[in-house]
This record gives C-alpha cells, structure tokens and sequence, in this order.
C-alpha cells in the first residue's frame, strides 16, 4: 500500500531553520505531483508548496514565499521542504501529499481533494 512517512520536525526558535522530509513507498513515485500543506491548531489545513513531477515547476503560497524551498530526489522517493527564517505563525503540523495529475493551476493545487495520497503529519513548533 502506499505510505508517505514525514519526518524532521521538532522545536526551532524564531528565525531558525529546519528541513522536513517525505518518504514515499507503494507507488511509482515519479508519476506524481508532491505537495506540502500544513494545519495550526484550531485551523483549517492550507497549502504551502507544491513540485510537478520532474522537479521543474516549482509553486509557493504566499506566506512562505522566500522563506521555504521544496525540492525532490525521485532516486530517493523523497520529497523536502526547507524552512528558513521561521516564524511562530508557522507553527503547525506538516504533511505531504502525492498527486497522479498533472493539472496546472492555483485553485488546484489548494485544493486538499486534488491529492490521492496524505503522509501523517509532523509536528513544528517555533518558538518566540
């Protein structure tokens, strides 16, 4: 079956860096889109970045433009996300999610129904 495995997260201060990563296993990992969302307590759960297949298009919610980078390794079925210069309001928990289609637009890839696959989240927390 198919599993996304996050892992990297933790207890940063404010300003600090820290890089989640996304395991997958179960499905041919190159045939699809990879997102990141993430979800505060007492939040709904929101998009954060998002990487086609071959790595060559890249898409980022405003809120963490400049300050996350999302990159993958599809030797390693393995999806990342940098996270410089962090903030409390980032605080959440992050999850990966694959996606087989290779739709091209913003209101898509915002959408948490347009993904097939959802990793079980980890937990970041910035502190102030």
């Amino acid at each position: 079956q198919v599993q996304l495995v996050e892992s990297g997260g933790g207890l940063v201060q404010a300003g600090g860096s820290l890089r989640l990563s996304c395991a997958a296993s179960g499905l041919t990992f190159s045939q699809y889109a990879m997102g990141w969302f993430r979800q505060a307590p007492g939040k709904e759960r929101e998009f954060v970045a998002r990487v086609n297949r071959s790595g060559s298009n890249i898409y980022y919610a405003d809120s963490v433009k400049g300050r996350f980078t999302i990159s993958r390794d599809n030797a390693k079925n393995t999806v990342y996300l940098q996270m410089n210069s962090l903030k409390p309001e980032d605080t959440a928990v992050y999850y990966c999610a694959a996606d087989r289609n290779t739709i091209s637009s913003r209101s898509y890839y915002y959408n948490l129904g347009s993904y097939d696959y959802w990793g079980q989240g980890a937990q970041v927390t910035v502190s102030s």
